[in-house]
């Protein structure tokens, strides 16, 4: 599972209002090359949770994005290729996300995460 798609996933239990970001409990994790395209990058940008990024990222031991960004930070060649190794290259292969405020474990098995809810939670 890559950084992006944990920004775009939150806790979706019935009566959650704070599901989001998920905590990232990762216990292995690998690095993929991906070709950087600093369009992509510039487009996704101002979609991305930036907090929630910079946390997971840190949470896996990349310390290399600051707390805090903004599009005029997409002008540094240096952030785009931070950026696009924490979003993009940056895989989690076995671990769990948390919800936030229930305390709900999804694993994450071969770096596909399972979202899917229990009947109770519907």
């Amino acid at each position: 599972m890559r950084l992006l798609t944990h920004n775009m996933l939150s806790c979706n239990i019935k009566g959650v209002s704070n599901g989001f970001p998920l905590r990232l409990e990762a216990e292995k994790w690998v690095e993929k090359e991906v070709e950087l395209n600093a369009d992509f990058l510039r487009g996704i940008f101002p979609k991305i949770e930036w907090k929630a990024l910079a946390g997971a990222a840190r949470a896996i031991g990349y310390d290399q994005l600051p707390d805090e960004a903004d599009a005029s930070m997409l002008d540094s060649d240096d952030f785009l290729r931070r950026f696009h190794h924490a979003l993009l290259e940056l895989h989690v292969e076995e671990g769990a996300l948390v919800c936030p405020e229930t305390g709900r474990r999804f694993p994450i098995n071969k770096g596909i995460p399972n979202m899917l809810l229990h009947e109770d939670e519907v």
